[in-house]
């Protein structure tokens, strides 16, 4: 589904599964933020050819985090000319403590590989300019990012509407989510894509959606 131009969302509606938002960013260096679930990504592929985009086009693959339901589905890219994305950090944590929930599924860790590592800073993708901020607490290396020129937050497993990205897995840390929720809520932000659930659309939603989550979260945090 195009949200905006060369913006574009396929979305998890099965609730009975454990599969997560996928974004796409179209342009000459187009870029797949978080693919999910091995078994899901044909269907992503057939989604995006119904929106008129092959899956060849595809350049660079961003992992907001490791955990099995964002990073999975990585292994459709390893035989593909396509740069793979994450954050150093989460790469420690996968190959440590990370992988234990790959072996709670009872799957093997996939075969993976990251090209460049993720930190907090500029990054750009062609003529566009993105704000990566790293945002631990769901996990220690995830990463949140913005794009302000569109007022878009790629939110991950930080924030979803009406909800935060569970602690309690290995190295969750419930003080830096708390802190890191607080650092996204200031930024200009007009559309939140989370990294399950629904969009949270328009800058007085987003920041209802904040404030709902300091109301009804920190206490528990």
């Amino acid at each position: 589904m195009e949200l905006a131009k060369n913006l574009f969302a396929y979305l998890w509606q099965n609730p009975y599964e454990n599969n997560c938002n996928t974004y796409l960013i179209r342009g000459e260096l187009t870029t797949l933020i978080d693919p999910g679930h091995s078994r899901h990504v044909p269907h992503l592929f057939q989604q995006m050819e119904e929106d008129g985009i092959a899956p060849d086009e595809i350049n660079l693959v961003i992992l907001t985090h490791s955990h099995p339901d964002h990073f999975e589905g990585l292994d459709a890219f390893m035989n593909k000319p396509v740069k793979i994305a994450m954050n150093q950090e989460e790469e420690r944590y996968l190959l440590e403590s990370g992988k234990l929930l790959f072996e709670m599924m009872r799957q093997p860790l996939p075969e993976f590989r990251i090209d460049f590592y993720l930190k907090e800073g500029e990054l750009h993708l062609s003529k566009d300019i993105f704000h990566v901020y790293e945002t631990p607490g769901h996990s220690p290396g995830s990463i949140t990012i913005h794009w302000p020129e569109r007022k878009v937050l790629f939110t991950g497993d930080l924030v979803f509407y009406g909800g935060i990205g569970r602690t309690d897995f290995l190295e969750g840390n419930s003080k830096f989510i708390k802190e890191s929720i607080e650092r996204m809520s200031h930024l200009d932000t007009e559309l939140l894509l989370p990294g399950h659930g629904e969009l949270v659309m328009g800058r007085e939603k987003v920041l209802h959606n904040f404030e709902y989550i300091r109301q009804n979260f920190y206490a528990y945090l």
